[in-house]
């Protein structure tokens, strides 16, 4: 398993990683799967900034993980939105865990102080990743997402990047 900083080169497979989930599930509320191109700008947006990170297991890309802007304001600065997405039959080899760990690692390095991850439930590989990975539960909103003609909540799990010594 090889994680590196993402490429521009990497966007169609990020893009066919990421539609499978656009299209097929609730994990992700875009309605729409983006094309290449939009994949390749929000990767070339995201990374003036933040990290953005994929995973390669000496064949192909299995996954990738990021992080963005949490809010607009100013005193949220510190503070990101992380995810992870692996390419659909993948999980439960442990790239998951590897990407997220890399990208907190890296976060920490940048410092940024607090790790926020919305998780559309139910979602129960997602919320043992981000557990297993350190964040914790600290809300649930019912009701606030619809796609599929059904009406979605979302929890949010937060993890302190800093160390405290």
């Amino acid at each position: 398993m090889e994680i590196r900083p993402c490429q521009p080169e990497d966007s169609q497979s990020i893009c066919d990683i990421y539609s499978y989930y656009v299209e097929n599930t609730v994990i992700s509320f875009e309605e729409v799967a983006p094309t290449v191109a939009e994949m390749a700008q929000r990767i070339a947006t995201c990374t003036e900034t933040y990290p953005w990170l994929v995973c390669h297991d000496g064949v192909e890309i299995v996954g990738y993980a990021h992080a963005g802007k949490w809010q607009q304001r100013c005193a949220y600065r510190l503070c990101v939105e992380s995810t992870v997405y692996l390419k659909h039959g993948k999980a439960g080899k442990g790239y998951g865990t590897g990407l997220y760990r890399e990208l907190l690692a890296v976060l920490q390095r940048q410092g940024f102080h607090m790790a926020i991850a919305g998780i559309a439930l139910p979602n129960e590989a997602s919320v043992k990743l981000h557990e297993q990975c350190g964040f914790t539960k600290v809300a649930h909103f019912s009701e606030v997402g619809r796609k599929f003609d059904r009406w979605l909540d979302v929890g949010y799990w937060q993890k302190k990047l800093e160390n405290d010594a």
